[in-house]
């Protein structure tokens, strides 16, 4: 009888030099140490005394020199601190896609499927008879020669506009995103790193789209005492800062941006960990931490129903388990016609993916 066998295990086997062995530890710390170049090697440093991830034949210092030769990081003329490069940035989010997403391969541009059959560029299985306006590309000469051929027969081939078939194609969705992500000192708050997971799932979801639906567009917006946006390749470097989270701020500036997009499907996606606490009147600004604030809480129930207005779903991933919070959220979720989940650290990704790709899939006329 033929069992399992197994063998200690051979780092060596992987078949990647211990360059790129070391490359992907160092691309997951730049995402902790938000693109801190020194951090992040402190920290190799650290973990090779622990773990001796070097040896007598490549040092650390080998793997910096080749971090340099690959462009991965180069030294700022100003300040002469390393920095890391657009090189890094790209690949740092490729990381985060694989990690939290898979490995996904490239497809064509404006990948989002729907039921409403046009001259797309999606192949359905479905044919029917030639009509007037369409397409040359649109006919399907192997049909249409058959039925030539039965109509009319082999040996006096002729082919008439009747036998001609057109082989159905679908319109491919487009959809305009804007991510919301909360970075409130609360996302940092009881020893627990919540804004690294906000930020590779940020990052993952940027490459997505940008790779396999290029047709699509993604806006990365953040709020804190106050929201503003950020681009692709500013992700690798968010941070926390000391601030109160005004909701209300983030959904207007999402509401205004996607209100310039021209895609019929507009949606919000919204990562935060605790209740809206702050709100901007005039020239100040209203803070309440202590629980659940009316003044505010009516606010972002009131930008709630008008996203659904203009159909804008806003999807609200959670990081909470308080019951009261909980709460909020589902009233928020009613009130939008929306979704929401209560997403530990470690899901939040997929959450986000699932939904992200189902809603591509459905129709919208």
């Amino acid at each position: 009888m033929i069992g399992n066998r197994f063998i200690k295990f051979d780092p060596a086997a992987s078949g990647k030099s211990k360059f790129e062995e070391l490359l992907d530890l160092f691309m997951q710390l730049l995402a902790y140490t938000s693109g801190d170049v020194s951090e992040a090697l402190e920290w190799m440093n650290e973990l090779d005394k622990k773990y001796q991830l070097t040896n007598d034949e490549y040092g650390m210092g080998d793997f910096i020199e080749d971090l340099k030769r690959n462009g991965y990081i180069r030294d700022n003329t100003e300040t002469g601190a390393m920095q890391i490069t657009a090189k890094s940035e790209q690949s740092i989010r490729r990381k985060s896609l694989e990690e939290i997403f898979g490995r996904l391969k490239k497809s064509k541009q404006g990948d989002h499927t729907t039921n409403k059959p046009g001259q797309g560029d999606e192949i359905s299985p479905d044919y029917r008879p030639f009509q007037f306006g369409d397409m040359l590309e649109q006919i399907d000469f192997t049909e249409s020669i058959r039925n030539a051929q039965i109509n009319h027969g082999v040996e006096n081939f002729q082919m008439h506009e009747d036998d001609l078939q057109i082989r159905e194609t679908d319109f491919k969705a487009q959809t305009s995103t804007v991510l919301m992500i909360d970075i409130s000192h609360s996302m940092i708050l009881y020893g627990e790193d919540r804004i690294t997971p906000a930020k590779k799932v940020a990052m993952a979801l940027s490459e997505l789209i940008t790779t396999k639906y290029p047709k699509d567009t993604l806006d990365i917006v953040v709020f804190g005492n106050d929201a503003w946006p950020v681009e692709i390749k500013d992700l690798p470097y968010l941070q926390v800062g000391p601030y109160h989270t005004n909701t209300v701020a983030g959904i207007e500036l999402a509401m205004d941006i996607l209100r310039r997009r021209r895609n019929p499907n507009k949606q919000i996606f919204m990562i935060t960990d605790g209740k809206p606490t702050c709100l901007k009147m005039g020239g100040r600004y209203y803070k309440n931490a202590f629980g659940l604030d009316r003044k505010i809480t009516n606010r972002c129930l009131n930008l709630a129903a008008q996203c659904k207005k203009l159909k804008i779903p806003i999807t609200t991933f959670m990081i909470a388990s308080d019951p009261y919070l909980q709460r909020f959220v589902t009233e928020f979720t009613e009130t939008n016609n929306g979704k929401a989940f209560f997403a530990s650290l470690d899901k939040l990704g997929a959450f986000i993916f699932r939904d992200f790709e189902s809603g591509k899939r459905k129709t919208v006329y």
